[in-house]
C-alpha cells in the first residue's frame, strides 16, 4: 500500500469512526434490528408469564412450570453495494462522487461493527467488479475502506440489476444492505432499470438507498457551448449552455428522473438518503436512522 493511499485510509478511518462511536451507534441500533427472536433460557414461570412460552420438557424433568426466555438476535450481516462506474469520478464541489461514497460507506461500516455486526461489499458497474465477503474485525474494514479507494473496475457502465440480483443469489440468510450510488441507471424512456431486480431483492432482504450527487448534475451553468462527454459510454456532443431554453430542458430532464427513482424506492419501501457531494452526511444518515426506528 502506497503512503499516499495508507494516509487516505487512515485519514477517513479517524474521520467516520469517531462519528460512528459517537453519533451513529445507537441510531444504527434502533434502525437495523436483528433477524428475529433467538432462545436465550430457562427459568421458572412467574406470574404474567406467556404459557405459550413454556418448556414441557424441562416442567416435566424439575416437577416445576418452566418457560423459554428469548431476546433478540442483534448480530447481523451487512452488504454494501457500491457503485464503481464512471459517474463516480465527477465532482464540482467539495469532493468527488467516489469520495463522498467512501466516507459514508466507511461510517456504515464502523457503525456495523461497533454492534459486531459482519460487514461484506459488492462493487459493481455493469457487472460485479468485487464481492468481499461478510467478516468481522478492524483489518477486514480497512480493507473494504482501501478497495473502495483505489479498486479500479474493467468496465465504466451501471446496471443495478446485476448487483442486486448478484446480493439476492450470493447472501442466503436475510441481511441488510445498502444500495451506495447517484442510482442513475435509465433506460430510453428514463425510467429505472433496476425495479424487477430491486422487487425481488426487498423480499429476501433488508434494502436501503444512499444516493451521492454533485450539483452540477442537476443544472447546466450558462458558459456557452461546450463539448460534454459521457463519463460511462465515452459518448461526446456540443451543447450550448447559452441557450435558455436548453438549460431548462435539461434541469426537467434531472428532475423527472429523480422524481421516478423517488417513486420507484418508495414504491418498495426502500429507505432513501440523497446527499450532495459537498454535504455533510451526517444529518441525512441520522434521518435515514430515525425513520427506520
Amino acid at each position: 500500500m502506497s503512503n499516499d493511499l495508507l494516509k487516505n485510509v487512515r485519514k477517513i478511518e479517524i474521520k467516520t469512526r469517531g462519528l460512528s462511536r459517537q453519533i451513529f451507534a445507537g441510531e444504527y441500533h434502533s434502525a437495523f434490528k436483528g433477524r428475529g427472536m433467538a432462545f436465550s433460557e430457562v427459568r421458572e414461570y412467574g406470574y404474567g408469564d406467556d404459557v405459550r412460552s413454556m418448556d414441557w420438557n424441562v416442567t416435566a424433568r424439575m416437577n416445576a412450570p418452566y418457560i423459554k426466555v428469548f431476546e433478540e438476535e442483534r448480530e447481523l450481516t451487512v452488504v454494501l453495494l457500491i457503485d464503481v462506474s464512471g459517474s463516480r469520478l465527477f465532482g464540482t464541489r467539495g469532493k468527488m462522487k467516489k469520495e463522498q461514497l467512501a466516507e459514508i460507506a466507511a461510517v456504515l461500516s464502523f457503525s456495523a461493527s461497533i454492534n459486531n455486526d459482519k460487514v461484506g461489499a459488492l462493487f459493481f458497474s455493469d457487472k460485479v467488479e468485487k464481492f468481499i465477503p461478510p467478516k468481522k474485525g478492524r483489518t477486514h474494514l480497512l480493507h473494504i475502506i482501501k478497495e473502495m479507494l483505489e479498486f479500479e473496475p474493467e468496465s465504466k457502465e451501471t446496471n443495478i440489476s446485476e448487483a442486486l440480483r448478484f446480493l439476492t443469489n450470493a447472501i442466503k440468510k436475510r441481511c441488510t444492505a445498502f444500495l451506495l450510488s447517484d442510482l442513475m441507471d435509465l433506460d430510453e424512456e428514463d425510467y429505472p432499470r433496476f425495479e424487477e431486480a430491486l422487487k425481488i431483492a426487498v423480499n429476501k432482504h433488508d434494502l436501503a438507498a444512499i444516493q451521492v450527487f454533485d450539483f452540477r448534475e442537476t443544472q447546466l451553468p450558462n458558459v456557452g457551448l461546450v463539448r460534454m462527454a459521457d463519463a460511462e459510454t465515452g459518448g461526446e456532443q456540443w451543447i450550448d449552455t447559452s441557450r435558455r431554453k436548453i438549460r431548462d430542458s435539461y434541469a426537467r430532464w434531472y428532475q423527472e428522473g429523480q422524481e421516478r427513482i423517488k417513486e420507484l424506492l418508495n414504491k418498495y419501501g426502500v429507505d432513501h438518503a440523497r446527499i450532495a457531494t459537498d454535504q455533510d452526511y451526517v444529518q441525512p444518515l441520522i434521518r435515514l436512522f430515525k425513520n427506520r426506528a
